[in-house]
C-alpha cells in the first residue's frame, strides 16, 4: 500500500490585547459570554455609510513587537486592503486586512516536538487585520452579535513545514508561551482570542508534488487541533488508496463526533477580490520606531529556558516547565534571588504549590499575594534545619496559600516543631515496640515490611512530628536490640 506523508502550514488568528478596536473608539472586552450582545458598537465597526476608519496605533505596535520575537523582517512600508466577503457576521461585506505587504514576514521560530528533535518552522507572515462579529444559531434564525467586529487581529501564517499532529501541537504551544511573555495577548484559545485554521494535504512519501488541501476552520484548543490534524491524515489517506480523490473544501471540526464536516468550497484569493482600501493612509514604518519597540521587549522563553540552565543549574527540562509560563518563571526567579536554592525551589513550585494551585483553581499571580518570594524561602528553610518535617511543610504550604501566614507563625502557633531530641523520641519509640509485641515478633521473624508499619506508629504518636532520620535509626536500633542472639 501507498505510504503517504502529510503537508501541513497553519494559520493562526491572535487577539490583540487593546483598549480599543483595531478602527474605532469601541471598548474590547474579553468573550466570557456575561456581555450583553451588541452593546460595545459604533457606526464605523459596524459599517455605516460614510464612516471612516482610524488606525490604532497600539495594535501596530504589538505586531511589530511579535514579528521580532518570530525573528520576522518588518516592513518600512505596508498599506491596507479590503478583502470581500458576504457573510452576516461581517457589516461592511469586506474586511480591511493586508495581503500585498504583510507588517511583518520571513521569520522562522525553532519548535522541540515530544520525543522528536528540534525542528524549523519558517513564519510566511503576520498581518493585521479586524476580527469578524459572532453568530449565535438559534431555532429558525441566526443572531448576529457585533461586540468582536472590528477587534485588532493579527493572522500568522506558516509555511507548510508540519508533517505530524504533534509539531502543530508544539508550535501552538510555543507562539501561545510568546504572545503571552510579550503581553500582547491572552494566547486564550477557549475563550477565542486564539484561533487556529490548519491547511493539510497528503502525498505519497519521496513525491514532491503538493496534494489537493483541506482547510479546517477556528479551532479553539490545542487538543482540537491534535485531534482534528489526525482524523483529516486518516481520512485522507483512506479516501487516496480507495482510489478516491481529495476535493478542495473547508471543513470545520465536530467536537462531539471527533470528525470534520463540510462547510463550504474553498475560495481562492481572487474570490477575495483584493484591492486598496480608499479610507486608510499608507503605513510608514520608521527603523527608529522598530529600535524602540525592540529595545523594550521581555526576555522571551527561550533565552529565559537557556539562562536557568547556565545560572541556576537546573536541567533543561525543569527550566523549560518553569518558563512555559512568564508569570511563574518570574516567581521562581524571584524565591531564588530571596535565598531560594534552585532545586529545592524547582521542585516546591512545580509540586505542592501547583498541586494546592490546581485544587483551588488558583493563578501564580494570585499565590503571590498572600506567599510572597521570602516566605516560601522561610518554609524551605524551617524544613532544610529540621525545625519541621516535610510532611508537617505541605500542611504549613497549605494554611499559609489559605490565610495568607508566615510559615513560622504557624508553627509556633500550632506547635508543628519537630521532634528532634534524641532522649525524647527514644522513649516514644520504645513505647511504640512494647505495644505492639506482636508485630515486632513477625518483622524479627523476617517480615521486614512491618518495618514501615511501626514507623508509621510513631508518627501518629507524635502527631507526624518526629524528625523522619532520627526516628528511623533509633527504631532501626531498637529493633536490632530485640533480635534474639545466636
Amino acid at each position: 500500500m501507498t505510504a503517504y506523508e502529510a503537508i501541513i502550514g497553519l494559520e493562526v488568528h491572535v487577539h490583540l490585547r487593546t483598549r480599543s478596536k483595531m478602527f474605532c473608539n469601541c471598548a474590547v472586552v474579553e468573550d466570557t459570554g456575561d456581555v450583553p450582545p451588541n452593546t460595545y458598537v459604533c457606526p464605523v465597526c459596524t459599517g455605516m455609510p460614510g464612516m471612516l476608519p482610524v488606525i490604532n496605533r497600539k495594535a501596530v505596535e504589538h505586531t511589530i513587537m511579535t514579528g521580532l520575537a518570530l525573528n520576522c523582517k518588518i516592513a518600512q512600508h505596508t498599506f491596507w486592503e479590503r478583502k470581500s466577503y458576504w457573510y452576516p457576521d461581517l457589516p461592511k461585506n469586506y474586511q480591511i486586512s493586508q495581503y500585498q505587504l504583510p507588517l511583518a514576514y520571513d521569520g522562522w521560530i525553532e519548535i522541540e516536538p515530544q520525543d522528536a528533535p528540534v525542528k524549523r518552522i519558517d513564519i510566511t507572515r503576520a498581518h493585521l487585520e479586524e476580527d469578524a462579529g459572532k453568530l449565535y444559531h438559534v431555532e429558525g434564525a441566526s443572531l448576529v452579535d457585533f461586540n468582536r467586529a472590528g477587534v485588532p487581529l493579527l493572522e500568522i501564517v506558516t509555511e507548510p513545514d508540519f508533517r505530524t499532529a504533534d509539531e502543530a501541537y508544539a508550535y501552538l504551544s510555543k507562539l501561545r508561551t510568546i504572545v503571552r511573555y510579550l503581553g500582547v495577548s491572552s494566547g486564550d484559545m477557549e475563550k477565542g482570542a486564539m484561533r487556529c485554521e490548519p491547511n493539510i494535504s497528503l502525498r505519497p512519501v519521496g513525491s514532491k508534488t503538493f496534494g489537493t488541501k483541506i482547510e479546517v476552520k477556528n479551532l479553539n484548543s490545542l487538543r482540537a487541533v491534535r485531534q482534528a490534524l489526525a482524523y483529516e491524515i486518516e481520512r485522507q489517506t483512506a479516501v487516496l488508496r480507495s482510489g478516491g480523490q481529495v476535493k478542495q473544501v473547508t471543513v470545520g471540526w465536530d467536537e462531539a463526533n471527533r470528525r470534520t464536516v463540510l462547510q463550504r468550497v474553498k475560495e481562492g484569493s481572487s474570490d477575495y477580490r483584493y484591492f486598496p482600501e480608499p479610507d486608510l493612509p499608507p503605513l510608514e514604518i520608521s527603523r527608529d520606531w522598530v529600535e524602540e519597540i525592540r529595545a523594550r521587549m521581555p526576555e522571551l522563553p527561550d533565552a529565559k529556558r537557556a539562562r536557568f540552565t547556565a545560572d541556576f543549574g537546573l536541567p533543561a527540562h525543569d527550566a523549560g516547565v518553569l518558563t512555559a509560563d512568564r508569570a511563574v518563571a518570574d516567581y521562581f526567579e524571584a524565591v531564588v534571588t530571596a535565598g531560594g536554592e534552585p532545586k529545592q525551589t524547582f521542585n516546591w513550585i512545580t509540586g505542592e504549590l501547583f498541586r494546592l494551585m490546581n485544587q483551588s483553581n488558583l493563578e501564580i499571580g494570585d499565590v503571590q499575594d498572600v506567599i510572597p518570594p521570602a516566605g516560601l524561602v522561610e518554609l524551605m528553610n524551617l524544613v532544610e534545619d529540621k525545625t519541621i518535617n516535610l510532611n508537617t511543610a505541605k500542611d504549613v504550604l497549605a494554611e499559609m496559600l489559605k490565610g495568607g501566614q508566615a510559615a513560622q507563625g504557624i508553627v509556633a502557633a500550632r506547635g508543628l516543631a519537630q521532634v528532634s531530641d534524641a532522649s525524647a523520641l527514644l522513649v516514644v519509640v520504645t513505647q511504640v515496640l512494647d505495644d505492639n509485641p506482636e508485630e515486632v515478633a513477625q518483622y524479627l521473624g523476617g517480615k521486614e515490611a512491618l518495618k514501615g508499619w511501626l514507623m508509621g506508629q510513631i508518627m501518629k504518636a507524635t502527631r507526624g512530628k518526629a524528625n523522619p532520620q532520627l526516628a528511623q535509626r533509633l527504631l532501626a536500633e531498637q529493633l536490632a536490640a530485640r533480635r534474639p542472639s545466636a
